[in-house]
């Protein structure tokens, strides 16, 4: 299956309670709407997907255990940003502080704000263009460092706010290991993980 896009007319819109209910009566789809009005359907990952987003959550929030610094997220998880678009990046870290800023309300729904730290994974039916879209508009809304991980190429991407991408292109038997830097202290992802799933 693969990823389709409808586009609503300015006229038309969504409302944030609107997008919300749209979101819940069409589970197990997983629903974007981008800041120019299109709703972007997703349908569920793949095993080798699904396996490969478990380990990067589950390494991610055994870092964040022992740092206690903030809130880590899976795919499931929907954020409006700034500009108006809902985003379900594969992993996000939140800090602590900006997290309990939110309302009661806001944490309940789709937090409004752009995570600290996203990582986007690329699966077999995303496009790698829209993919790097999807970082740009990230690192654009606040995002402070964003890993987009292509397997299938292999490759990875590192976004950082007022610099240009760095991209580390790789050899399955001599993958990276990618260093959380300030953002994330401490924090390291071993490539290996992932690309063996």
């Amino acid at each position: 299956m693969e990823t389709l896009t409808l586009h609503i007319p300015p006229a038309v819109g969504l409302t944030d309670e609107q997008f919300y209910q749209l979101c819940i009566a069409n589970e197990p789809w997983q629903l974007e709407l981008t800041h120019t009005g299109e709703l972007i359907i997703m349908p569920p990952t793949g095993g080798e997907s699904g396996i490969r987003n478990s380990d990067l959550t589950t390494e991610l929030n055994l870092w964040n255990r022992q740092s206690k610094s903030g809130k880590v997220f899976d795919s499931s998880t929907e954020f409006k940003l700034p500009n108006g678009a809902y985003r379900c990046p594969d992993a996000a870290w939140v800090k602590l502080e900006r997290w309990e800023a939110l309302t009661k309300d806001e944490r309940r729904r789709f937090p409004p704000l752009c995570p600290d730290f996203v990582i986007e994974l690329r699966s077999e039916t995303d496009n790698l263009d829209k993919l790097r879209a999807k970082m740009r508009e990230y690192q654009e809304n606040g995002a402070r460092l964003g890993w987009l991980i292509d397997p299938q190429t292999p490759l990875v991407e590192i976004y950082r706010p007022g610099q240009n991408v760095e991209i580390l292109n790789f050899a399955f038997n001599q993958p990276p290991k990618l260093s959380g830097e300030s953002v994330l202290p401490g924090f390291v992802l071993d490539l290996t993980i992932i690309l063996n799933p």
